[in-house]
Formats: C-alpha cells, sequence, structure tokens
C-alpha cells in the first residue's frame, strides 16, 4: 500500500497543490487510475496531464478540463453485487450525451487495467475503438468511451 495524490498541474510550474489525497492505496489501483485521461471528483472533470513515481507514493497531475462536464448518469448496478464498474460508452463529436453501449464488472484491478488500456473493445457485435477513459468518483465508475470502427 502507497501513498496517491492528485495535484492541480499549474502552468507556472512552482507549485502544484494537492487536491484529493489516498493514504492507503494499492499498486495496481494507482496503475489503474494511472491509465485514466480524465479523473471526475465531487462534481468537477479533471484532465490528467502527467503522472510521477515518487520514493513514497504516486502522484496524478491534473488540470481543470474547463469544455468537459459532469453527466447526470447514475451508477451502475447500485444495488448489485460489489466489483469494479466499468461502462462502455459511444463518443460522439459535439453531442451533450454519450450512449451506454455495455456495462462491464469486473472481480480484480488487472481484469479492469486490461480493459481501460485497451485499444478495441468489442460489443453489440462490433468493434470500438478507445478516444479516452476516466475515472468517475462520483459514481464509484470507470468509463471507457469509444467509436464504433464498423459502418
Amino acid at each position: 500500500m502507497a501513498r496517491l495524490e492528485y495535484r492541480l498541474y499549474t502552468e507556472d510550474g512552482e507549485t502544484f497543490p494537492v487536491l484529493y489525497y489516498y493514504e492507503q492505496i494499492g499498486r495496481d489501483e494507482a496503475a489503474l487510475r494511472f491509465a485514466c485521461d480524465y479523473f471526475v471528483k465531487s462534481g468537477r472533470v479533471y484532465e490528467k496531464t502527467s503522472c510521477a513515481v515518487e520514493s513514497d507514493g504516486y502522484v496524478i497531475y491534473v488540470k481543470e478540463a474547463e469544455e468537459e462536464r459532469t453527466m447526470p448518469w447514475r451508477r451502475p448496478d447500485v444495488n448489485g453485487p460489489r466489483g469494479i464498474y466499468m461502462e462502455l460508452r459511444e463518443y460522439s463529436e459535439g453531442t451533450a450525451d454519450y450512449r451506454l453501449v455495455e456495462t462491464y464488472r469486473f472481480a480484480d484491478t488487472l481484469e479492469a487495467m486490461l480493459h481501460v488500456q485497451a485499444n478495441y473493445l468489442y460489443a453489440e457485435g462490433r468493434e470500438w475503438q478507445r478516444t479516452s477513459s476516466e475515472i468517475d468518483e462520483d459514481r464509484e465508475t470507470y468509463v471507457y468511451y469509444a467509436i464504433s470502427t464498423s459502418t
């Protein structure tokens, strides 16, 4: 177990204030978070700028994603079994909502990591190419945004 911090990236590069702090996090969960392009927490969307491994833990640098907003989606399977959830959502430029294609539940972090890092997933009989991924802490869900490569 190690420490993980989300720090606010600043243009001046002199100070990087800590936004969120996790005292005890597993390396596998830290690696899964490193793989995400966006971080949603407390109704705000942050874009990852970089990651660092320090002697006493891990750091993810983020900046507020000014053109992104949180969505009113519910947490998947709120009354379902415990596990790690990931949604595959259809990305479409200029839309206000992204269609839910499929919801996955993983028993372990490694399986979730393989899906989040994959360039392609298969659902609805089609191939989906990743455009970005996020961890939405407000909904306790990872989100894989993708476009269909089928016509």
